[in-house]
């Protein structure tokens, strides 16, 4: 029992105890921690402000827009990130035609339903938003080129397209490209529009749609917004799009604008 007792004894005795230094390290550690705390707890708060500002500036005014595919050069380029103006046609303003748009291809060009994995939708959309990620797969830019009474024609005996019986001249076309080698005569139905890309032979558009359901026509209800101006790279900062080529266009659908 001796023996027991002298050992528990050593034990206790040979216990560290804290001591003045170790104290002072632990204060120290205490402060800072309390120290840097402060700061970046604002600067966390900032940073959420600032995302949560963007996206609501994203969903309400202005969306930057990631250019997925070559189907609208040599006007986008594949990288290119867009402002789309969300208000343009919020007060009794509608699509005109040369107008490049922002439009949900859901019920057109995509059947309803098809939109992919709520979440992953979801995800995706709010990277979109500011301009970090590809849009949604649903989610189409494209050039107007009739709007809701129109009649469109590909092509004239010069090979262009005629709107209203007027021949348009299409500067922005790529390079190398024909106005279509789908012939074409459609009457555009009203509150919707008969859009095509820019580089013809790459992009999936209305003339693809001629057969389906709607006929590859846009509701107006499904587009976003504009596309008002190229923001990035800033070596290719410009204006986007205008009616420029249609000026001439009378008919129908010469009151939408």
């Amino acid at each position: 029992m001796d023996t027991e007792a002298q050992h528990t004894e050593r034990d206790r005795s040979a216990a560290p105890t804290p001591g003045p230094a170790r104290r002072s390290r632990s204060a120290r550690f205490s402060a800072l921690a309390g120290h840097l705390e402060g700061p970046w707890r604002k600067t966390g708060a900032l940073l959420v402000l600032c995302v949560v500002f963007l996206l609501a500036l994203s969903h309400f005014v202005v969306q930057p827009f990631l250019i997925p595919s070559g189907s609208m050069e040599p006007t986008l380029q594949v990288g290119d990130r867009v402002l789309v103006d969300k208000l343009a046609y919020r007060f009794d303003a509608t699509p005109a035609r040369g107008d490049v748009i922002v439009f949900d291809g859901r019920g057109s060009f995509v059947r309803e339903g098809d939109e992919g994995n709520p979440l992953g939708r979801a995800v995706r959309s709010a990277g979109a938003a500011l301009g970090l990620t590809e849009p949604a797969e649903t989610d189409y830019v494209k050039r107007v080129i009739g709007v809701g009474g129109d009649r469109v024609v590909c092509c004239d005996r010069g090979g262009r397209i005629q709107v209203n019986g007027t021949a348009i001249d299409e500067p922005y076309l790529h390079p190398g490209d024909t106005p279509s080698q789908v012939p074409f005569d459609i009457v555009v139905p009203e509150h919707t529009l008969w859009v095509l890309g820019d580089h013809r032979s790459r992009s999936s558009d209305s003339r693809d749609h001629l057969g389906d359901p709607g006929g590859g026509m846009v509701p107006v209800d499904r587009v976003i917004g504009r596309v008002d101006w190229i923001g990035w790279p800033f070596g290719r900062w410009t204006t986007v799009g205008g009616p420029a080529p249609f000026t001439d266009v009378h008919g129908p659908g010469a009151a939408h604008g």
